[in-house]
């Protein structure tokens, strides 16, 4: 093993560039977690209060904060955030309960008000009269104050949420297989009417106004023309400042870039240390296990999806079985949601331990035992989280549901005792690396003369991308020991690591490795990756921070999201602009190597780097982060589009690719094709197009149209869905596709890692680093 993987040279100059880059990274750094921390009291302020009591004129109490609160962990408990939505937030196979159950109530004061004024029900009146019951109903719904401690309710909407009550909590406890709903086991008939009470609560959220202001809690959300809800006038100017920001922006890069990042350095230094093939050491030959874990959770992914999708179609059955009894929609979905956070978070899990020997410049000792005991850490996570997600959601896990059950949040599904674990595991991640690093990172410093310089040179930022994964996971766990009694604090904190994760940590790590990558086989110099990579981390700082507000328009938190969410979240289209316009370079670079060994790898970064700006950057940030298209298009199938192609396309081929590079260089001179992780490469990105066109566009387009002229709660309906089953069909070619590509990879794997460990075992003892039989 090389023991110097780059030339000292103590007369080196430092890059300009990179310095003041460095000094703006800083101060970006700073201001954008400064504006996050004022942010965050202005939501624990300004969330959508949870009143003591809600009482008739009489002071019969109608629903109470215990209740409520006792509501909201049902709801987890019983995980319906992966059957339905709430606030949009959630699957997108059942109803939006909030949305659903806005209407529902809207109709049952329609309903009491014509019955106390004409003494009919409201279809048996004339349209003069349903118009003026309509309108006093509106007035009704948006008159309730929420923010008093005891919010005293309008005869008929305390008739009408008393008469909901019942009818709610019956549902929640009935298998509805017509609907694809598999009745809530985790409940019992008190607990489902908790939880009834605290969905009303969510629905009175979205109307009743804000005192002093004329849009409600939720800003208005969801569009829907029966209680008056339409976009506010900040929800248009915020969409227009946003588009004059990003147009002007994407200039503003574009002559950055050319005028003070492409430039090459004076003094440039090309360091190879990837070029060539050295023995793996024991440490690298133990990561054959990690693959075994990718392949292996992929596929379960891939089928958990295929069934979800026929879902779509046939609701009562797969193919003539009655699987919902045994295998709800919503633990599908929770499986489906934690087994990519798995398997991409393996592979950067597993890249990184490759990396390790080789940034270090040595085997430290003991890293064999440490890469081992981190695959089992993790391994007894994964087994054990979705075996928990699955009982919870059956009820077999009631009483500490939340520690070892399903935690019932989207994407953090995992109950509490496995995401502590899981951050220990990401920690000691961390630790190996630093252990590793070290040599290094210390002599880089030095190397400096001991200046700010040396402590942002490539090595040391993709530490810190790999500190930022571990050190955001913790704020999905405010507050640690119980569920948040308020759902938009839930939400906020919940965002905190899928937003945070995907566009700040994930974009970290992915613009530091890819960095890392080029420098090290030679493709570009030192000082330009390093000038790159500091820049995007700018751009993705400014966008990933701040924009996270684009999440919480609409979810019972301040006004102000609106503003700061969209102006920040379109900035996150331009690092993603950034990382194309450097794969185009690379693939120029590698198109000159006649012997380049990693054109497979680079083939599956080129395509992550194009779906990171169009998953993430046109599906996403460019359009549906807008606040006027997002509060209609907020929880339709274009936010599946973009869930798909972002996290897939970007992140999941970035793993893939990062992955086959560790294999090739675990290959050495032995022989290898790319033909099989071609043909793969080519089969996902088939499948992923395929599901735009036929299926994604196709629903999504005619679902955003039904919100606009009917409302978000008819277009989440079962009655909505049922108008597009030719396209729910249409979504299995792609499906088939993609699994081809799939199963040819982990065919692909299975081979290379046979021949490598064949060869690993009959390495002679004469070699350079004497091999150790891996575990």
């Amino acid at each position: 093993m090389n023991t110097n993987p780059f030339p000292v040279d103590d007369s080196r100059p430092e890059d300009r560039t990179s310095r003041v880059l460095i000094w703006i990274l800083l101060i970006v750094t700073a201001l954008c977690w400064a504006g996050m921390m004022v942010a965050t009291r202005a939501t624990y302020r300004q969330a959508a209060p949870l009143p003591q009591q809600m009482v008739t004129p009489t002071g019969s109490v109608v629903m109470r904060y215990a209740d409520i609160v006792a509501g909201k962990s049902g709801f987890q408990k019983a995980d319906l955030m992966d059957y339905g939505s709430l606030y949009g937030m959630g699957s997108y196979f059942g109803e939006d309960f909030t949305a659903e159950y806005l209407v529902q109530l809207a109709k049952e004061v329609q309903n009491n008000l014509a019955l106390s004024r004409y003494g009919k029900p409201f279809d048996a009146i004339t349209a003069d009269q349903q118009a003026g019951v309509t309108r006093a109903m509106q007035a009704q719904l948006q008159g309730i104050d929420l923010s008093q401690q005891q919010v005293v309710l309008p005869d008929e909407v305390a008739h009408a949420i008393q008469a909901l009550q019942q009818r709610i909590s019956t549902a929640l406890l009935s298998d509805n297989f017509a609907h694809g709903y598999t009745g809530a086991r985790a409940l019992d008939a008190s607990s489902a009417t908790q939880t009834a009470n605290f969905l009303l609560y969510a629905s009175l959220t979205t109307v009743a106004r804000r005192p002093g202001k004329n849009y409600s809690w939720a800003v208005n959300w969801p569009a829907e023309p029966l209680v008056g809800n339409a976009p506010t006038a900040a929800t248009f100017e915020w969409t227009w400042a946003s588009f004059v920001l990003i147009f002007f922006a994407i200039g503003a890069i574009l002559m950055i870039f050319r005028l003070w990042i492409e430039p090459k350095a004076g003094n440039e230094t090309f360091e190879p240390v990837l070029r060539g093939f050295n023995e793996p050491t024991p440490s690298q030959r133990a990561l054959w296990k990690y693959f075994l874990v990718v392949a292996a959770v992929l596929l379960v992914q891939s089928l958990v999806g295929s069934i979800m999708a026929h879902y779509y179609t046939d609701r009562s059955s797969f193919y003539g079985i009655e699987v919902d009894r045994w295998l709800p929609f919503a633990a599908l979905r929770s499986v489906h949601l934690q087994a990519p956070i798995v398997w991409i978070g393996v592979s950067w899990i597993a890249a990184g331990l490759f990396l390790a020997p080789l940034i270090g410049g040595r085997e430290p000792a003991g890293q064999r035992t440490l890469v081992n005991l981190i695959f089992w850490v993790l391994a007894v996570i994964v087994a054990g989280a979705l075996l928990g997600d699955y009982l919870g959601v059956m009820g077999l896990i009631r009483t500490h549901w939340f520690w070892f059950g399903n935690q019932g949040l989207s994407y953090l599904e995992l109950g509490r005792f496995w995401q502590i674990l899981f951050f220990i595991g990401q920690a000691v991640w961390c630790l190996v690396l630093l252990r590793a690093f070290w040599p290094t990172l210390r002599a880089l410093f030095r190397q400096s003369g001991g200046s700010l310089y040396g402590l942002f040179r490539i090595e040391h930022l993709l530490w810190v991308s790999t500190l930022s994964v571990t050190v955001l996971y913790v704020f999905g766990m405010i507050p640690l020991g119980t569920p948040n009694p308020s759902f938009s604090i839930t939400a906020f904190w919940r965002w905190w690591v899928v937003h945070l994760w995907v566009e700040l940590a994930f974009e970290l790590f992915t613009a530091a490795v890819t960095g890392y990558f080029l420098m090290a086989l030679g493709l570009v110099s030192r000082q330009m990756v390093e000038r790159a990579v500091l820049f995007e981390w700018i751009l993705i700082l400014i966008g990933g921070v701040l924009g996270t507000g684009h999440h919480m328009y609409w979810a019972g938190e301040p006004g102000l999201w609106v503003g700061v969410g969209s102006m920040f979240s379109f900035i996150e289209v331009l690092p993603l602009f950034l990382l194309v316009l450097e794969a185009i370079e690379q693939q120029r670079h590698i198109r000159h190597e006649k012997a380049f060994p990693y054109r497979l790898a680079y083939l599956y970064i080129l395509g992550s780097a194009f779906w990171n700006f169009v998953g993430a950057g046109v599906f996403g940030g460019g359009t549906l982060n807008a606040p006027l298209v997002n509060y209609y298009e907020h929880g339709t199938f274009l936010t599946l589009n973009h869930a798909h192609t972002s996290l897939f396309g970007a992140f999941g081929l970035l793993a893939i690719g990062l992955l086959y590079m560790v294999l090739r260089y675990l290959t050495g001179n032995r022989p290898w094709s790319d033909r099989c992780g071609v043909w793969a490469f080519w089969l996902y990105n088939a499948g992923l197009a395929m599901w735009i066109v036929m299926n994604f566009y196709p629903v999504g387009w005619l679902q955003l149209l039904a919100v606009y002229i009917h409302g978000y709660a008819w277009a989440r309906s079962l009655a909505f869905y049922n108008t597009t089953t030719f396209w729910q069909w249409m979504r299995m070619p792609g499906d088939i596709v993609f699994a081809a590509g799939a199963l040819l990879m982990v065919w692909d794997f299975m081979i290379k890692l046979l021949v490598q460990r064949r060869a690993a075992d009959a390495v002679a003892p004469s070699s350079p680093v004497t091999p150790a039989r891996p575990l």
